[in-house]
């Protein structure tokens, strides 16, 4: 289960100001020693995360952070941090010491309220003082769980861990497919996995081994090859199989030898679907389009991997980007959480990876920016799709997703 990817975790924020036991509350739950606790305020200082198994959900990760009434320049930085937390947290605690609730715990709240996250009040040190029945009211009245805790004696952890099961969002508890839907229990699906000088050695990048533990978790069949292979091993099957799943950067090889009748998609379009938003990410695609040389493009990779040789990201879309627009554009490259904090709208598109090492929550929250901000976005899959001509090919095992693309064009067309 340490093994288990992000996108695959429950992400459970523990905010609060400093030195109220956030750090104490997190090793209480882990019954580990993950945090360094002091009495010194600020101690924490980066985000730490730790990877756990809270049974019956799976595999979760807690992510303890600074504490958000830090001062100075120092502190603004670890704040800055603490608060790209909030952007990918499926549950958040906040946690409070001897009964205090204020302004600053009722806003936090409400931030991440706001962002449809389910929040538990937690009171700890409450050998020291209670809170008021009042404020608990106010706080079940608004939606609120709420949790007394020791965590040095470990009383009320017990119920803070039930509490935190009960708080699962059932979009994480009942998770989506991500190609099972599209290849019923018997049928093939061929992938076709390019191997690259960024494919660990001995091993397949994380979307395609997930994929082909979804087929086999549904009773599915699948077939592994490589792009040079594949019309081999389409002669070889009895019949045309449910579908094809091919890395985008073989895209034009494998839509030339798939036949016509076969669907076909990549990896990265079926988790612009499982890790965002996939029709509002087809209609980022479609601002390519207006793209015109000189216009900023922000392109986001969740992973840290260092770029190597024919990068997808730094060198690849950008090129077939630029040629498709005929006119040279600005990419800004963002990595990790690393996201804009200020006005997006010198942007005329954000380009955003298959987001298999972050988590929906995350993608969502960055989607939602955007569309406040009124910059498209999309993802790597439909940007090379739509750049080389094939985007109605690729879109075909998603019929609403085609139908926006479709109905887009007709309308531009007639005006």
């Amino acid at each position: 289960m340490q093994n288990a990817p992000k996108n695959l975790r429950l992400h459970i924020g523990i905010f609060g100001r400093r030195n109220v036991g956030k750090s104490s509350i997190l090793n209480a739950i882990t019954k580990q020693n993950v945090s360094i606790v002091s009495a010194v305020a600020g101690t924490t200082t980066d985000p730490v995360e730790k990877p756990m198994e809270l049974l019956p959900l799976g595999p979760v990760l807690f992510i303890d952070t600074a504490g958000l009434d830090d001062a100075g320049v120092l502190g603004d930085l670890r704040t800055s941090r603490t608060r790209q937390v909030l952007d990918r947290v499926d549950v958040g605690i906040i946690v409070t010491a001897a009964g205090e609730w204020g302004p600053f715990e009722a806003t936090l709240a409400h931030e991440l309220q706001s962002r449809a996250v389910p929040v538990i009040a937690v009171f700890n040190k409450c050998d020291l003082a209670a809170p008021a029945d009042s404020v608990l009211k106010d706080l079940r009245e608004s939606g609120f769980h709420t949790e007394s805790t020791c965590a040095l004696s470990g009383d009320g952890v017990g119920r803070l861990r039930q509490a935190l099961i009960t708080a699962a969002p059932e979009d994480f508890v009942a998770l989506p497919s991500l190609a099972a839907d599209l290849v019923p229990p018997g049928a093939f699906a061929v992938l076709v996995v390019p191997i690259d000088k960024e494919a660990p050695r001995g091993r397949l990048i994380l979307p395609q081994v997930q994929t082909i533990r979804d087929l086999l978790d549904n009773d599915s069949f699948c077939v592994v090859v490589k792009e040079r292979e594949l019309l081999e091993a389409l002669s070889r099957l009895d019949g045309p199989p449910a579908l094809v799943i091919t890395d985008s950067q073989a895209f034009l090889k494998v839509a030339a030898d798939t036949p016509p009748a076969v669907p076909m998609t990549s990896f990265s379009i079926l988790f612009a679907r499982y890790t965002g938003d996939l029709t509002e990410m087809v209609r980022g695609a479609m601002a390519i389009d207006r793209l015109k040389g000189g216009d900023r493009v922000l392109v986001l990779e969740s992973c840290a991997h260092h770029p190597i040789g024919e990068d997808i990201g730094t060198v690849k879309i950008p090129r077939w980007l630029t040629q498709y627009v005929g006119g040279k554009l600005e990419f800004t490259h963002l990595r990790g959480h690393d996201f804009p904090e200020t006005d997006l709208s010198g942007f005329k598109l954000v380009i955003h990876c298959g987001a298999c090492m972050t988590n929906r929550r995350e993608v969502l929250s960055r989607i939602a920016r955007c569309r406040d901000a009124g910059v498209p976005i999309t993802n790597y899959g439909l940007t090379i799709a739509f750049s080389l001509g094939i985007f109605e090919r690729a879109l075909g095992p998603f019929p609403a997703a085609l139908d926006i693309f479709k109905s887009n064009r007709q309308r531009a067309y007639h005006s």
